[in-house]
């Protein structure tokens, strides 16, 4: 709980006092107190499943169905707005940006003259896109959700929050999928949307985000808060043994497998053309190969049309021109035309995890009938290939009985993991897989896949990711800007001396982050002092 209201402290816009949600006999969230003050950014850091999100909507007066609640949640007059972790769910997909935004933007220019709702509220809806970093507004207004990265649904639903006049904000993981550059620019923003009075609750995974941008933070673990404190004394003398794990996992990536050369690519792509619709190309790769045992990291912005390609590889985005050919044959274009084994061949690990499981069925069941249907495994077998692999990425038999609903964002993206290699893949295909992930799980998992890829010659993998961290567990790079492949090679070259000027640009850009994050806090906290929690 932030500590007593100070004499030149403004009244909070938000607060929540001993909140305790229960859900099956089980505390969710146990004792969360925090106050929201207006132009102030309060940070909740944890591990998936800690309580942070379920704390943040409280704050919009959700809860889990069935939910046992204690404690008050108290908003003054205040419009809460939403950026949440999965955009999609929020977004409808029948409609068109431009109609998503301009039926929000109509009811408030109600009391203009009628001539000038129009173009009134039209210049609302693009300043609002221009504000969420989202570039060519024009273009955007024609497009379906679905037509958009998971990094420009994420700004869109910002953009809505903005469009609304919230002034309270809850952004869960608002820098989730998106790369060095924008990023930085969200921050910004964010920035700027506290300096404008509105009150920011940050749920992030992101430390660098949050210590560039938070005024205090709370660190949760198992549902209650094991420490809080402004944002820079947390982060130069952490207390709890739990956030020194946090802040400092410095452990190494297991070293990448290092497979000699293959004269024949398990999965190549050839004279590749994509696009959404009629004339909207979005993706031109010429070639492009993936070589058994290799991993490789497709690196780029958000919409540089990395899931695209990834997609077409897993035969999800059919409206292409070329061959996507795995073991010289030409794969078809949709994954309905496939049959069981090219369907078990090429696996493909969503970002957004949530919307890739059946909300009524138990989780292992759903990890386990990949095994059943895929290489025809008996039902009780599958069941215990399902629990041991969901243990080995963290997940106990409990969390594994629960419906998707009842796990956080980051455990049903290990989930999705397991529910993949139980194909048995020869080449797995993930998109943004660490991006919902705590730092700690982030590493475990990055091990992991490492290991997968030494233990098994026959497993190639790519990885879709903004994230130049990440990337670092690849053998080969590619990098994709505007729908091109701009560069290519071994990892550590790419790396360490990009060729490309944008490769350049990511590769600085990365290396200032936490720079950035200490610079920024520094001038913060001398031009306005930090609250109290």
């Amino acid at each position: 709980m932030n500590g007593p209201s100070r004499a030149d402290e403004p009244l909070p816009v938000a607060e929540i006092d001993g909140l305790t949600v229960e859900v099956g006999g089980r505390r969710i969230v146990d004792g969360v107190s925090l106050r929201v003050l207006p132009g102030r950014v309060t940070a909740l850091v944890g591990a998936s499943g800690s309580g942070k999100t379920t704390t943040g909507r409280a704050l919009l007066g959700e809860f889990p169905h069935g939910a046992r609640v204690e404690g008050s949640v108290r908003v003054a007059e205040a419009l809460v707005g939403h950026v949440p972790q999965h955009p999609a769910t929020v977004l409808n997909p029948a409609r068109r940006v431009g109609a998503l935004l301009h039926d929000i933007a109509r009811g408030q220019v109600r009391a203009m003259p009628r001539r000038e709702r129009v173009p009134a509220a039209r210049k609302r809806v693009l300043d609002a896109l221009e504000a969420a970093q989202l570039d060519s507004g024009e273009t955007l207004l024609r497009r379906f959700p679905h037509q958009l990265s998971g990094g420009q649904q994420q700004r869109l639903v910002l953009a809505q929050a903005l469009l609304l006049g919230a002034r309270v904000v809850v952004a869960d993981e608002p820098t989730t999928g998106q790369d060095a550059l924008t990023r930085r620019r969200v921050v910004d923003e964010l920035a700027a949307v506290a300096a404008r009075g509105i009150g920011v609750v940050l749920l992030s995974h992101d430390l660098e985000t949050v210590r560039a941008l938070a005024d205090e933070v709370l660190v949760m673990r198992d549902g209650g808060v094991v420490e809080s404190g402004p944002t820079e004394r947390v982060w130069l003398a952490p207390t709890h043994p739990w956030t020194r794990q946090l802040l400092y996992v410095q452990q190494p990536l297991a070293e990448p497998a290092r497979h000699g050369p293959h004269s024949e690519a398990v999965l190549r792509v050839q004279g590749l053309r994509a696009r959404h619709r009629p004339g909207a190309e979005v993706l031109r790769v010429p070639e492009f190969a993936v070589h058994p045992g290799e991993c490789l990291a497709v690196l780029g912005r958000s919409g540089s049309g990395k899931t695209t390609l990834a997609r077409c590889l897993a035969g999800l985005h059919r409206t292409y021109e070329g061959q996507v050919l795995l073991d010289g044959v030409a794969l078809p274009r949709s994954l309905r035309d496939r049959g069981r084994e090219r369907l078990a061949a090429v696996q493909y690990v969503f970002q957004d995890a949530r919307a890739s499981f059946d909300e009524h069925r138990p989780v292992l069941d759903q990890v386990a009938r990949t095994a059943v249907r895929l290489r025809g495994v008996a039902a009780p077998e599958a069941r215990a290939e399902a629990s041991a692999t969901l243990e080995s990425l963290g997940l106990s038999e409990e969390l594994a009985a629960r419906v998707p609903a009842r796990l956080s964002g980051g455990e049903l993206q290990r989930a999705a993991l397991a529910r993949a290699l139980l194909a048995r893949p020869r080449v797995l295909v993930c998109d943004e897989l660490t991006s919902g992930l705590d730092t700690v799980t982030r590493r475990g998992l990055l091990d992991l896949l490492a290991t997968l890829l030494r233990d098994r010659d026959d497993l190639s993998l790519v990885l879709i990711t903004h994230d130049l961290d990440t990337a670092r567990l690849a053998t080969r790079i590619a990098v994709l800007d505007g729908g091109e492949v701009v560069e290519q090679g071994p990892a550590r070259d790419v790396l360490t001396a990009p060729a490309h000027p944008f490769t350049v640009s990511l590769v600085e850009s990365s290396a200032q982050s936490a720079a950035n994050a200490t610079v920024k806090s520094a001038v913060k906290s001398s031009v306005r002092p930090a609250g109290q929690v």
